[in-house]
């Protein structure tokens, strides 16, 4: 439905794992490449060091700002909190790709209101936006988290509540069509488990598990675009895309990683607001999810957005991380494949080198 060819595409939250890579692929797309990519986020310092990267610079000169928005690459300061902040950076876009969250369970936790006005708020600052400016963006992708899926901590409620937002803006914004994609933890993105583990064994141990049956859903970076470019493409109004993923125990990614090295594993105990098993679709859902190619959809709960192709086929159970659980091969041969083993080198932040 929706091309990125000659657009102009605004990536919220653009400066973190996902919206380097994201950025990176648009910049490569066989089709067509977009005629502006805005990178919309507070952080000027993570702007700077991706300002840096995407040009090729080793150090700062005046030249990369004073010559920011002749660029395609176009880095906006803003917060997605901000109304007028956000009434700005959306003038003249056609596409926005809402990556900016809190994301990190425990920050949430100790900070609940934060979250909910970055994570809620800040949903409902693009959909206001949309509507009271009449601006004509033609699409909205929110990106959401399996954290969603029967939450138990903020993080997952406030996530669960944007995903709501955004569907029901189809309703209120009939000119703009807002999609969701919902996945699990990104390998080796910022504050994920496997640059955890790494650091770790780079010193030595001990490798910390919170419990020896925990499982996660295993999503790399470019699958986690492939999921956006998908729902863009192919997801009709209100509708929620989720990849078809498997999963493993953190205990054997450990033990993957570790190899033959004499490093402790130590077990924790859960953190608060954590699962043992993660799940992307609750049985409830299920009942109006179906497959389509490589993803499940979940259809919108709002009859007024229900699609004319509503009779395809449902499931009839929950998607949990404790189901199709990889052996320590298949884990092993993931991790290589992703270049994610410890051998791999980390960059300033922690993220890995691509």
């Amino acid at each position: 439905m929706t091309s990125f060819k000659d657009k102009v595409v605004l990536i919220s939250g653009g400066t973190g794992s996902l919206g380097k890579v994201l950025t990176r692929r648009l910049l490569s797309l066989p089709e067509g490449i977009p005629r502006k990519i805005i990178i919309f986020s507070r952080d000027e310092a993570k702007q700077h060091f991706m300002r840096m990267e995407y040009q090729q610079k080793q150090g700062l000169t005046d030249e990369i700002i004073y010559q920011d928005f002749g660029r395609i690459v176009e880095f906006r300061i803003g917060d997605i909190r901000n109304y007028a902040s956000v009434c700005a950076a959306l003038d003249g876009v056609d596409i926005v790709i809402n990556a900016a969250a809190l994301k990190q369970v425990p920050s949430c936790e100790y900070f609940p209101f934060e979250a909910v006005q970055t994570n809620i708020g800040g949903a409902q600052n693009i959909v206001r936006a949309i509507k009271q400016n009449k601006y004509p963006v033609a699409l909205v992708v929110g990106v959401s988290t399996d954290k969603a899926c029967k939450p138990i901590n903020v993080m997952g409620m406030t996530k669960a509540i944007q995903e709501r937002v955004f569907i029901n803006a189809n309703i209120n914004c009939p000119n703009t069509r807002f999609v969701c994609v919902r996945y699990g933890n990104v390998l080796a993105s910022r504050g994920s488990v496997i640059p955890l583990f790494h650091q770790q064994i780079h010193n030595g141990g001990p490798v910390t598990i919170t419990t020896l049956d925990m499982t996660r859903f295993l999503l790399s970076l470019d699958k986690a675009v492939d999921t956006i470019f998908s729902a863009a493409e192919f997801a009709y109004r209100g509708e929620v895309y989720i990849p078809r993923v498997p999963s493993a125990r953190m205990i054997d990614i450990a033990r993957v990683l570790i190899g033959d090295r004499k490093i402790e594993i130590t077990v924790t105990g859960i953190r608060p607001g954590e699962k043992v098993h993660e799940i992307l679709i609750s049985d409830e859902e299920a009942w109006h999810t179906c497959i389509r190619g490589d993803y499940y959809v979940i259809k919108p709960m709002l009859p007024e957005l229900l699609p004319t192709n509503a009779s395809e086929n449902l499931l009839n159970h929950q998607y949990s991380s404790g189901d199709n659980i990889l052996d320590i091969d298949s884990i092993r041969q993931l991790l290589q494949q992703h270049n994610l083993t410890v051998e791999d080198h980390l960059d300033y932040d922690g993220e890995f080198l691509r």
